[in-house]
């Protein structure tokens, strides 16, 4: 029987993205959703006109379903309720979460899983996603893995719609805690600005602090790591400027306000479509991990370059879609994708997609 993959938001650009990826690496019959029909250019998918608020509705489609991948972000928002009707009607599941909030909602029904039988991998994008793997295989490295420092770069819209926008302008309203030191501390957001080393043609650019789940998964999936720092930033770097500006100059009470974070996103993203044409949409990432090899510090270091975000976004959580539809992931419970991609699994299913990693090991 053929596979049938369900992805919730899949008129978007992830989605879409998304679906392409499984589609050339499985057999499977994907249907996508979206609120309205409208019309979709250049995908070769069914529509399925649903809302999430419509329970009934999204139950039958879940139950007509082997996968589901959802990626009807922001995700700050959300609750859990798709995967928890995953677990009832016993379908595994995939998300491109990348909210703190959400993950954290998301784990809760880690029991509920287990008891099911349902492998479910959330953070499965991009970042957090591959960057994730990118760090396990680093700490892999290592007899005392003691500090991870994941450092991301987006030029211009990353090929992604206005829903990305809102998630990095929803990403500034609050301090948040991070791993440092081996103590949970606040951190403002877009703070503490470093210039990291990218692959060419990004080279030396501007990241921030920023929060992602990451923050917290990888010190639970490895707890002798002490330090785990995530960054990010933009091209061009006034961008970067612009968004500290939003987080550090606009007072609070207006960064809270819907209408506010709409008004950011939209403008943001007209202005992405006039900087695409010399910036690109490309995306960078670089996993820095420091620990002891026989005593002796080292540092382990991974970098990655995509063209387009949305694209590699699609390649992160097809991947996972395609190893659970093979059988080759089976682990019920709710994981991170860190927690439950074995590294080799990772290679063979980034190389089977072109995606380069080049690694340095240095002490």
């Amino acid at each position: 029987m053929t596979d049938r993959v369900l992805i919730l938001g899949g008129r978007g650009r992830i989605g879409r993205s998304v679906a392409q990826d499984i589609a050339t690496h499985t057999q499977a019959k994907i249907t996508i959703t979206g609120r309205t029909l409208g019309t979709v250019q250049g995908d070769d998918f069914p529509l399925l006109v649903l809302d999430l608020a419509e329970v009934d509705k999204l139950r039958e489609a879940i139950a007509n379903s082997d996968i589901v991948v959802h990626c009807a972000g922001p995700f700050h928002y959300r609750d859990a309720n798709v995967l928890k009707l995953c677990i009832e009607q016993g379908v595994n599941y995939v998300d491109v979460s990348d909210h703190r909030s959400f993950t954290k909602k998301a784990l809760n029904y880690h029991q509920q899983a287990v008891d099911a039988g349902v492998t479910a991998i959330v953070n499965t994008g991009i970042f957090p996603g591959i960057s994730n793997s990118m760090a396990r295989q680093g700490i892999e490295q290592f007899h005392e893995p003691e500090q991870v420092h994941l450092s991301y770069l987006v030029a211009g819209s990353g090929g992604a719609g206005v829903t990305v926008m809102r998630t990095t302008f929803l990403g500034l309203q609050h301090p948040f805690e991070a791993w440092i030191n081996g103590q949970w501390q606040l951190v403002k957001p877009y703070s503490e600005r470093e210039v990291i080393t990218f692959p060419s043609p990004y080279k030396r650019s501007g990241v921030y602090w920023f929060d992602m789940p990451e923050t917290f998964t990888i010190p639970q999936a490895f707890p002798n790591v002490k330090t785990v720092i995530t960054k990010f930033g933009s091209v061009p770097d006034f961008y970067n400027h612009l968004t500290w500006i939003a987080a550090h100059v606009f007072p609070k009470s207006l960064m809270q306000r819907h209408s506010a974070i709409e008004f950011l996103s939209h403008v943001s993203h007209l202005m992405t479509d006039v900087t695409n044409v010399f910036s690109g949409i490309g995306v960078a990432v670089r996993a820095e991990v420091t620990g002891k090899i026989n005593g002796q510090t080292a540092v382990y270091s991974s970098t990655l370059l995509h063209e387009n975000t949305a694209v590699a976004s699609g390649y992160g959580a097809g991947s996972i879609a395609q190893l659970l539809l093979s059988g080759q992931l089976k682990k019920p419970g709710v994981w991170p994708v860190e927690a439950a991609l074995t590294t080799d699994l990772f290679t063979q299913t980034m190389a089977s997609r072109n995606i380069k990693i080049e690694q340095q090991l240095r002490s």
